[in-house]
């Protein structure tokens, strides 16, 4: 390990499915010498996608960490899912980077998750790089695509080379632009018969065929070169002066620093084009990495706070080897032959074999045993991990996914500011396929909360159902397989249930006396109790009015007990039953006879008679809803949610052509809308919910409700 923390870059590649990120970071591990031979998607040989689904689909799945050397630079680099059903994935190991390579296909150009992560990477004050790839693609339109840059995000951002030859190669515009300004003149020398400067002109090696001049598809090498300046020296008012008044070139090494503080604070977006599958634009890129993205120490300090809540304050950490230990697990995995791997980024002070560290506030250190390098699949013991570096700590339970793991109580309560993760919405209810497995299925939705931050798991307790939720359809059928396939738990999955519920409408009397008498000591209890409707969400209230010792104390708890009997039992359609004040005002006992159980079943049979005269319905649950999607797609999701029984409270315009649309929509007829929304916008749409109210359900679906559980009643 012969690094320092100077001499580190970190950097993930993201970016929509198909960019083509997996290859590319294959390519540039190719260049490096970090592997013999490329890999294939089609053959499943890739570095990062290792795990049999991976290969299965030909797709990420999971965000994969790859390391390599080149020059004297050690360079990180995390491979992340494309999908937008993982975006909750790519946006966790966002934590341990300073730089974020937003790879784009030069054919398809950009879309909403670019959009979407270019507002997260602005946010958490990461440092852009856009790679446009394909560039040789039959249908690649690299200027357009370009332009829509440009569009979306900002003048700034400005090309670091140009593709050229149709695209079998790339025109360096920042390091070394004379030499292409030269090939330029070379070649309109050519054409107009006149003498061309004696510098040699610039070549391309591209597949092993011999040097070709350089010709950009587009634009100039000059203007893009001046450009690229003009945006960096804006910054430094010295290096102005001495670039406008002297009119001298300025070298990259003078252009360094400026250059990182464009990157920063956001001034300056850099683009370069590349192919993955024919290499053209991969050294460049390499080059790119080394000289160009930020070190630990050259990027925006990660926004650690102390305290939770409104007193949480931001506090300094530095990458400094000498000082307390923090570092960050971004990520972990649980495999059931290896045990738990937690991947952490050093942020502070020296991680060493044999180092005693505290879990958040935890009061008993764990000690590290192994401090893994990581390449995909593969694991490479180190001595030691020094700021700015990842790697990776295995078998020690205690590590959770965002745990800040320190060395000193000086450190308790740090932890990095929350990343607002997408809600998942799309839900399936699920039990084991064998009886007796119930326990497993829990410890494995367990180890898939761990790995997963967008995973939610409900178990509703009234309906006896547990749900997964996850970000869409394939987040779902992901997670499934692997329950099987990782973990071996069979389920069978069915729609959750919608949590109705039941109310009264008017107030009621009920009363009953409990009498038994079978030989020896009998059982009495007598009890008179009214009901009335609270308001929506106010729950359930028991008052006990019993004057004169009617009702002895001690049997109060036993009438309450028979209440709410019924209370989670339904009494109109089977569903729980809520915003009801139950009052005990009289009732009888015998001194003999009356027992806790007697009066049990009294209050029960009161509170039955009582709802039935009390006119029940049945509630549904209603959802506040926050649709984001393209402006061109409100009409049709306005229209489609009136067929819902939605209720439209308005839409809001947004900046890119999009808009939102509020809306209160029964949740009945939104549990599935994943899929609809996706139909309605072209995969560009996304949608929040939360719990709003309840509100009574139409009559025709009461009825149904009703008689579908009247058989079971009567069967019970």
């Amino acid at each position: 390990m012969g690094y320092t923390t100077q001499g580190i870059r970190n950097i993930a590649f993201v970016g929509s499915a198909g960019g083509g990120k997996t290859l590319l970071l294959e390519s540039l591990l190719l260049e490096a010498g970090a592997i013999r031979s490329k890999g294939s998607l089609q053959r499943g040989g890739t570095v990062s996608d290792f795990d049999p689904q991976e290969k299965r689909l030909q797709h990420s799945l999971d965000p994969a960490i790859c390391c390599f050397d080149f020059n004297s630079t050690h360079i990180n680099v995390i491979d992340t899912p494309g999908y937008p059903d993982f975006l909750g994935r790519t946006l966790s190991v966002l934590e341990a980077v300073e730089a974020v390579a937003i790879v784009v296909s030069a054919v398809n150009g950009i879309d909403t998750l670019t959009q979407r992560l270019m507002e997260f990477i602005r946010e958490r004050g990461l440092c852009p790089l856009v790679v446009i790839n394909k560039i040789d693609s039959r249908d690649a339109r690299p200027a357009a695509v370009l332009d829509e840059l440009r569009a979306a995000f900002g003048p700034e951002c400005l090309p670091l080379n140009l593709p050229a030859n149709q695209g079998e190669a790339v025109a360096d515009s920042f390091f070394t632009p004379a030499v292409a300004v030269t090939n330029n003149a070379v070649r309109d020398a050519a054409t107009s018969g006149h003498a061309a400067p004696t510098r040699s002109p610039a070549t391309a090696t591209s597949n092993g065929r011999a040097s070709v001049p350089l010709t950009p598809d587009f634009s100039s090498i000059s203007a893009a070169h001046t450009q690229i300046v003009d945006q960096v020296v804006e910054l430094d008012e010295d290096l102005m002066a001495l670039y406008l008044e002297q009119g001298a070139e300025l070298s990259p090494e003078q252009l360094h620093n400026p250059f990182e503080r464009a990157l920063r604070e956001g001034h300056l977006i850099p683009v370069c084009f590349a192919s993955a599958q024919s290499g053209a634009g991969i050294p460049e890129l390499l080059r790119i990495l080394d000289q160009l993205m930020p070190n630990p120490t050259e990027g925006n300090p990660p926004p650690f706070l102390k305290g939770a809540g409104e007193n949480a304050r931001r506090v300094e950490v530095t990458p400094d080897p000498d000082k307390h230990v923090i570092a960050h697990v971004f990520k972990t995995t649980i495999d059931p032959y290896v045990g738990k791997l937690g991947i952490l980024r050093v942020h502070q002070g020296t991680l060493r074999q044999g180092s005693q560290l505290f879990v958040g506030d935890a009061r008993k250190p764990i000690k590290i045993a192994h401090i893994l390098k990581l390449m995909g699949k593969d694991t490479a013991e180190v001595p030691r991990a020094i700021p700015g570096d990842i790697c990776a700590i295995s078998k020690i339970e205690e590590l959770h996914l965002d745990a800040v793991l320190h060395d000193s109580h000086d450190e308790d309560q740090y932890h990095l500011k929350p990343v607002a993760f997408p809600p998942p919405m799309l839900g399936v209810a699920i039990e084991p396929e064998r009886r007796g497995d119930e326990q497993r299925l829990a410890d494995t939705l367990h180890k898939l909360m761990a790995e997963d931050p967008c995973v939610r798991i409900e178990h509703h307790a009234a309906l006896n159902e547990t749900v997964i939720y996850g970000m869409g359809e394939l987040h779902l059928r992901v997670l499934l397989e692997r329950m099987t396939e990782r973990y071996g738990v069979h389920i069978k999955t069915h729609p959750p249930s919608v949590p109705y519920r039941e109310t009264i409408t008017r107030p009621a009397e009920g009363h009953c006396r409990h009498k038994k008498q079978t030989g020896g000591a009998g059982q009495f209890g007598e009890v008179y109790l009214r009901i009335e409707a609270l308001g929506r969400g106010a729950g359930f209230e028991f008052v006990d009015e019993v004057v004169g010792g009617a009702i002895p104390g001690q049997f109060i708890p036993a009438v309450e007990k028979g209440v709410r009997q019924v209370l989670s039992e339904g009494a109109l359609a089977g569903f729980p039953i809520q915003d009801v004040r139950v009052t005990v005002y009289d009732g009888k006992h015998h001194p003999v006879d009356s027992k806790e159980v007697a009066f049990t079943s009294a209050g029960r049979k009161a509170f039955l008679e009582a709802l039935q005269k009390a006119n029940p319905i049945v509630l549904e649950p209603v959802m506040r809803v926050e649709i984001t999607a393209p402006s061109s797609s409100i009409g049709d999701i306005t229209g489609d949610l009136a067929t819902r029984r939605a209720r439209i409270n308005g839409n809001t315009a947004l900046p890119n052509h999009r808009a939102t649309v509020q809306a209160l929509v029964p949740l009945a007829e939104i549990s599935e809308y994943q899929l609809r929304l996706k139909a309605l916008t072209g995969g560009e749409g996304a949608y929040a919910m939360e719990l709003s109210h309840y509100d009574p359900v139409p009559v025709r679906r009461q009825q149904q409700l009703v008689q579908a559980w009247r058989p079971r009643a009567d069967a019970d």
